[in-house]
């Protein structure tokens, strides 16, 4: 199995008895990759998959590291699927964030990941950007707003 790479960790232990990791068929389904915007304060946290409750630890870990960050674009572009798991996470995520004087933002949000944004009222919390790009070139301090969809 190939080692993640740096800023990596992936969701592919083999579940043994401890019952760590994804029960057998979803290894390797969900990685995070964590960066420093180059110039920024900004550090970016790319979940890639599917995000439910088999997978968040990885998503979990990487936002508790980085949480004294002043601000955290989460880029949702490479999730296939989130469930009431991930986007609690996100929300208490966010509210950490904002209590210590940060913030999280998120960019790339896609079907189906979006509709449920949409639908459960979460987007109206965050403010949403297309793309990392737009997000970093707002740094936090315009754009979009809460319940905007840039």
């Amino acid at each position: 199995m190939d080692s993640p790479g740096e800023g990596e960790v992936r969701m592919d232990r083999d579940p043994g008895t401890s019952g760590e990791g994804p029960p057998p068929g979803r290894r390797d389904r969900f990685t995070v990759r964590v960066e420093p915007a180059w110039g920024t304060e900004t550090v970016v946290v790319a979940p890639v998959g599917e995000l439910d409750h088999d997978t968040v630890e990885p998503l979990r870990t990487a936002l508790e590291k980085h949480g004294e960050a002043p601000r955290i674009v989460v880029d949702c572009s490479g999730l296939d699927f989130c469930d009431s798991t991930g986007l609690n996470l996100l929300l208490r995520a966010r509210a950490r964030a904002v209590e210590t004087g940060g913030e999280l933002d998120l960019a790339g949000l896609r079907p189906p990941v979006d509709r449920m944004f949409e639908i459960t009222g979460a987007f109206r919390v965050f403010r949403v950007y297309a793309d990392v790009q737009e997000a970093l070139a707002a740094d936090g301090t315009g754009g979009a707003r809460p319940g905007d969809r840039a």
